[in-house]
């Protein structure tokens, strides 16, 4: 395209793109304590201590934001089903960390775009065309690619774990879409990290243990950044369209390899590349075609 005719860029746009890219940044350091704390804690105590460690930050949010009169007013029976899905994908994705290095969790993750179209269909009764169910296809390709059909690594536990979380986190994102038509974002945002602190927490106290004086810095790291990415994609799809901004969620893979390397000395192999790159381009594709008109772009 000549330079001369180049369409001037939303500004509005420009601004949630930055909040996208400050908002995978905060969460892949948040994953990051995550596989640190993995290895030490069940499961069920790492999501609780996930939960845990932001809510104090997130109460506060909803302060400043003068919105606590309407905490109440919400839909209680979607509202307890995404804690317990968010219970969950927390669950299986810390599980997971203990062995995946974080850049093959987030390939294998980033399947969920592609279930959220998938699941779109049975349960909102959108109507999906042969484009999308075959970038759909392709994307599962890309994660048996990852997950090594020929060896050891399609059955292994932690990569089925991912599979388990992105499932989970799919089924929460559709029932957003639900909530959005009545509940506000502070509302989900708030009760989401109520309800998975407290069912993680009376899930994990049976096999609670006592924490190490050498973790809490992590936990500190855990909370601020899981604080500060969730107001930061708040604010990135505040500011721009969901297709503009969501392509973004994409650079987790970046950050992923380069934490990988820097704390764990782990290089990603050329399998995992290839498939990432299958699973990251069918749901690019898919959601940029959400961004087209349905009069000009078949579904």
């Amino acid at each position: 395209m000549n330079a001369s005719i180049a369409p001037i860029p939303d500004r509005g746009h420009t601004r949630g793109i930055a909040c996208m890219l400050v908002a995978v940044a905060a969460f892949a350091v948040m994953d990051a304590m995550l596989k640190l704390l993995a290895p030490h804690y069940p499961a069920m105590q790492v999501a609780a201590l996930r939960g845990l460690a932001s809510l104090p930050f997130v109460v506060a949010w909803i302060f400043v934001a003068g919105a606590p009169r309407t905490l109440l007013r919400v839909r209680w029976s979607l509202h307890l089903l995404r804690g317990v899905l968010s219970v969950l994908m927390l669950a299986a994705f810390a599980f997971a960390l203990r062995t995946l290095p974080l850049a093959e969790a987030y390939a294998l993750f980033f399947v969920a775009p592609l279930l959220v179209t998938a699941l779109a269909v049975p349960i909102l009764g959108e109507r999906v065309g042969w484009r999308r169910w075959t970038a759909i296809l392709v994307g599962f390709g890309g994660v048996l690619i990852v997950l090594r059909p020929y060896g050891h690594g399609m059955w292994s536990p932690a990569g089925l774990a991912v599979l388990v979380a992105a499932l989970a986190y799919a089924l929460s994102a559709l029932t957003v879409r639900v909530l959005g038509r009545t509940d506000s974002t502070l509302d989900m945002v708030f009760w989401m990290i109520v309800m998975l602190s407290a069912f993680a927490l009376a899930l994990a106290w049976p096999q609670w243990r006592a924490l190490d004086n050498a973790h809490w810095p992590i936990l500190a790291v855990l909370g601020t950044s899981g604080a500060a990415g969730q107001a930061a994609v708040t604010a990135a799809f505040r500011g721009a369209p969901a297709s503009v901004v969501a392509p973004f969620e994409y650079t987790a893979l970046a950050w992923g390899m380069g934490l990988d390397v820097l704390l764990w000395g782990a290089f990603p192999d050329a399998t995992m590349l290839v498939g990432a790159a299958i699973i990251v381009s069918s749901g690019v594709y898919l959601i940029r075609r959400e961004r087209a008109p349905a009069a000009v772009l078949p579904p």
